[in-house]
């Protein structure tokens, strides 16, 4: 599955293109150290189908490799986080 990062000056998204429409999960840059998530949204047939836990994944190893923090402001990316504790050290 392709994810793309749509990058701009105070925020951006990650996303998957399909055929059945876009999965997106958008975050705002709050100085140079941290990102808040604040929105996941898909067309509802492509929910419980491993889109969004793709999306966080993606974005949790992005901020990693950045050594930059995340806020996990949408109740969607809140919940990873509480299912994965290994993710805590990124914990804004």
């Amino acid at each position: 599955m392709k994810i793309e990062l749509e990058d701009g000056e105070t925020g951006g998204r990650y996303v998957i293109r399909t055929h059945e429409g876009d999965a997106e999960m958008t975050f705002v840059k709050t100085g140079e150290r941290m990102i808040i998530i604040d929105h996941t949204t898909m067309p509802q047939t492509m929910r419980r189908r491993g889109f969004g836990e793709a999306l966080i994944r993606r974005i949790v190893a992005d901020m990693r490799e950045q050594g930059k923090k995340i806020a996990p402001l949408c109740p969607f990316a809140a919940s990873q986080f509480r299912k994965h504790s290994d993710w805590s050290d990124l914990l804004a």
